[in-house]
């Protein structure tokens, strides 16, 4: 009899979610990710669309919801490629992208992962001089993004490959 795969969800805030997905979609263990909102006006946006998140009024954050099998990559690996992939420091903008929906923040799903996710972000400040703005909060409602969004930029490179042939 096959062991039940064991899932845990980690939820992260680190600019546009094409680049944080492209990126988390590269590791072992991981289930599945997926492009969506969270963390903002519910009652009032009860289904936020892009549009909406864009306007920077809804207080949604784009955000990658990661499913992964804790017996081949812990939540700690997740933390670490989080630090990496985005600018901690930046408040409300990465590159190019400004606004609160591009804000830093882990959404931790229990008390394990919120411990463990204020730990790294102590040891991760040690290695700037400017303070990490990174938010750690209670995860809330995650939205999905449209179809487009998901794994957009491994669609788009797709496409372009094909034109060049």
């Amino acid at each position: 009899m096959k062991n039940k795969l064991t899932e845990e969800t980690a939820t992260f805030g680190a600019g546009c979610f094409w680049h944080i997905q492209e990126e988390f979609d590269k590791l072992n263990g991981i289930v599945k990710t997926e492009a969506g909102y969270m963390g903002g006006d519910e009652n009032k946006y009860p289904n936020p669309t892009y549009e909406q998140v864009s306007s920077d009024k809804t207080g949604f954050v784009e955000v990658v919801q990661v499913a992964f099998n804790p017996d081949e990559i812990n939540y700690n690996k997740l933390l670490d490629v989080f630090w990496k992939i985005h600018n901690p420091t930046s408040l409300n903008r990465q590159g190019a992208d400004i606004g609160t929906q591009y804000k830093s923040v882990i959404f931790y799903s229990n008390d394990k992962q919120r411990n463990l996710a204020l730990k790294s972000k102590e040891k991760e400040q040690k290695n700037y001089e400017d303070l990490i703005v990174t938010e750690i909060k209670k995860a809330r409602t995650f939205f999905p993004a449209e179809n487009y969004h998901q794994k957009y930029l491994s669609k788009t490179c797709l496409i372009k490959l094909k034109e060049v042939k």
